[in-house]
């Protein structure tokens, strides 16, 4: 999967103990406070969202998040985030695009469905253009990146990396990525911050991942559960 909010993928991790414990815990922490952690959550969400920028500040290898493809081809979301990375690549402030995303229920996979798209709109043949298509969710996406970065890179390191992906999900894959050692830097897909009802509906939505998600990893620290905390890492 990738970035798609749609609970649906999300259930699987339902039946996992440590992901019940974080979610206990950010039930009790949302109780306590009346809602102001999430509120919290909510604001930085949106904080990101709006104040990211549109390229990185320098050259970068880019992470182009899927989204779950309609009829085998990029929604509007996805699409999005491909015009971004296309225009990154035609104003040579990337060399690499790495496409992030598995099958989602079509034939294809998001990777390959973004690498199509790509292709048909113009991308320069001397982008390097690599595909990671075994990911479900955001984690795995950035998990295989990582991966697969390394392999290339050996005792160098990882690269910077450029996370393009939409406004609403920008906040949660920097945790994620930060989590996971990349120097990451956010690119939005979208011009400005949308105004419209669904994207109010994304953004909510997102708050709650994030917090769910944050919470769990501090609670892990603090009590020092070690299975937890390699969750995302």
């Amino acid at each position: 999967m990738s970035s798609n909010p749609s609970p649906s993928p999300s259930w699987r991790y339902l039946r996992d103990r440590d992901v019940q414990h974080a979610a206990l815990v950010t039930v009790l922490a949302l109780l306590l406070s009346a809602g102001l952690v999430w509120l919290g959550y909510l604001i930085h969400v949106c904080r990101v969202a709006a104040r990211s920028p549109l390229a990185p500040p320098r050259r970068m290898v880019a992470l182009v998040f899927g989204r779950r493809l309609e009829r085998d081809a990029p929604e509007h979301d996805y699409r999005q985030r491909l015009r971004r990375a296309l225009a990154l690549a035609e104003q040579q402030q990337t060399g690499h695009l790495l496409l992030l995303g598995g099958c989602s229920g079509g034939q294809r996979s998001e990777a390959a469905a973004g690498q199509a798209w790509l292709r048909q709109h113009g991308l320069p043949g001397t982008v390097r253009l690599e595909l990671e298509q075994d990911s479900v969710d955001s984690l795995e996406n950035l998990r295989h990146a990582r991966r697969l970065l390394l392999a290339e890179a050996g005792n160098a390191g990882l690269p910077p990396v450029a996370l393009v992906t939409s406004r609403y999900h920008l906040a949660r894959c920097l945790l994620l990525a930060r989590r996971l050692g990349f120097d990451s830097t956010p690119v939005a897909a979208e011009p400005a911050m949308p105004r419209h009802r669904r994207y109010l509906g994304l953004l909510l939505v997102e708050a709650s991942y994030l917090m769910w998600t944050d919470l769990g990893l501090r609670w892990a620290q603090l009590i020092g559960h070690r299975r937890m905390r390699a969750r995302i890492s």
